[in-house]
C-alpha cells in the first residue's frame, strides 16, 4: 500500500482517505461514498470531474473520447483513472447528494451459478445464487462485477432483479464474438459452478425523493436495469407513469415481452412501446419501427420535468441524451448507463 491522502469533494463537503495505490472513485466506493461513474475504465466519462486544488495527480490510461487533451489541461479528470500523490480538493461536476450520501460499501464473495437461458439469439439469462458472505444489498439498477476465471480481469453486469431474492441475482448479458467472459457464458460456464464477484457499484438507481413522470430508454442488454427497476417498483406499488422504450434490429431480439405485459398489468402507468430497427419480412411487426431515439421524439411532445433513464450501447445513450435534451429534459433530470465493451481504452498523452 502507498501513502494516503485526503480527498475532499465540493460542493457536498465530504472527505475521505485515498491510498495511492488506488484510484479515488475506488477508494471512495470502499468507504460507502457513491460518486457518480459508469464503466470504471475511462471511457464513458460519467465521473468526470474538476481539480480546484491540488496538482500531484496520475491517470491510468484512459479513452481520449472520455477526457478530451484540453479537457485535461484545464483541470478537469477522471475519478475512475486518477490516482492522489497529496490532498487535493475535487469539483464534481455531475453529482446527486441523495445518492452520494445514501452509498452501500462495496463487498466480494462467491457465488454459484443457478441457471444460464438463452433469451435471444445473442444474449443469455445468467442466475445465480450467493454462496458467501451471507448478503450483498444493492439498489435496483446497479451492477456486479465479475472475476473472470484464471485471469485477473472483470466484467460488469446490471443486477435485473430487486433486493431481496434470498440471495438470487439475474443478469442479461449479451454474447460477443471472443469475449472474455460472455464466451464462457456461451459455451463452458456450467450449473454449480462458482465465480468471485463484488458489488454494488453504479448510480442508475430511482430517485427516491421525485414523483414526476418517468422515461425508460434501452437497447439490448440495457434490459437488466429496467426490468430490475420496474420489478421494484411493482413490488413497492410504485405508482409513477413510466414510458419504456426499448430499441432492438429484429424480432430475434426482443425478450421478456410476457413478463412486461405482466409488470403493465401490476403498474397500471407502465406503457411498454418496443421498436425495431430493421425489422425482417418474417417477423410481420405492426409495431414502431426505426431508432428508437426517433420513435421517442415521434412519441413524445416534451419531456420536461420528466425523470429519464438511458441505459444501452453509447451511441444510443448519447443520441437518446441528445433527444432528452431537445424534448426540454435537463441534465439533472437524465440518468444513464453506458454498456461498454471492454477494451484497451486509448493510450493517454
Amino acid at each position: 500500500m502507498g501513502e494516503k491522502h485526503i480527498v475532499r469533494f465540493e460542493p457536498v463537503g465530504i472527505e475521505i482517505e485515498v491510498d495511492e495505490d488506488q484510484t479515488i472513485l475506488r477508494a471512495a466506493a470502499e468507504q460507502g461514498v457513491q460518486l457518480m461513474h459508469g464503466c470504471k475504465e475511462g471511457q464513458c466519462a460519467a465521473c468526470k470531474s474538476f481539480v480546484l486544488e491540488g496538482e500531484d495527480i496520475e491517470l491510468d490510461r484512459y479513452s481520449t473520447f472520455a477526457l478530451p487533451d484540453f479537457e485535461r489541461e484545464e483541470g478537469q479528470t477522471l475519478l475512475c483513472r486518477a490516482h492522489a500523490y497529496e490532498d487535493l480538493t475535487i469539483e464534481l461536476l455531475n453529482y446527486d447528494e441523495e445518492i452520494i450520501r445514501g452509498g452501500l460499501p462495496l463487498r466480494r464473495g462467491t457465488v454459484e451459478v443457478v441457471s444460464i437461458d438463452a433469451v435471444t439469439h445473442d444474449m443469455r439469462h445468467l442466475v445465480v445464487k450467493l454462496v458467501e458472505p451471507e448478503e450483498i444489498k444493492f439498489f435496483p439498477g446497479q451492477y456486479m462485477d465479475f472475476r473472470v476465471p484464471g485471469t485477473d480481469e472483470t466484467r460488469s453486469f446490471s443486477m435485473a432483479n430487486p433486493p431481496g431474492r434470498d440471495g438470487q441475482f439475474e443478469f442479461v448479458i449479451k454474447i460477443y464474438p471472443d469475449g472474455l467472459f460472455s464466451g464462457l457464458l456461451a459455451s463452458r460456464l456450467q450449473v454449480g459452478d462458482r465465480l468471485e464477484v463484488e458489488a454494488p457499484f453504479g448510480t442508475f438507481t430511482l430517485r427516491e425523493n421525485r414523483t414526476s413522470d418517468l422515461l425508460f430508454i434501452g437497447g439490448g442488454a440495457g434490459m437488466a436495469p429496467m426490468l430490475g427497476l420496474l420489478r421494484s417498483m411493482a413490488e413497492r406499488g410504485i405508482e409513477r407513469r413510466v414510458t419504456f422504450y426499448y430499441g432492438a434490429r429484429s424480432a430475434r431480439d426482443l425478450c421478456f415481452e410476457k413478463e412486461l405485459a405482466r409488470l403493465q398489468e401490476q403498474l397500471p402507468g407502465l406503457t411498454f412501446v418496443p421498436a425495431l430497427s430493421e425489422p425482417a419480412e418474417e417477423d410481420d411487426w405492426q409495431g414502431e419501427t426505426g431508432l428508437i431515439t426517433d420513435v421517442v421524439a415521434r412519441h413524445e411532445s416534451g419531456a420536461a420535468g420528466k425523470d429519464a433513464y438511458v441505459c444501452g450501447p453509447p451511441p444510443m445513450v448519447d443520441a437518446a441524451v441528445a433527444v432528452l435534451e431537445r424534448l426540454g429534459c435537463t441534465t439533472d433530470h437524465i440518468f444513464y448507463d453506458k454498456f461498454t465493451t471492454t477494451g484497451d481504452p486509448e493510450d493517454q498523452p
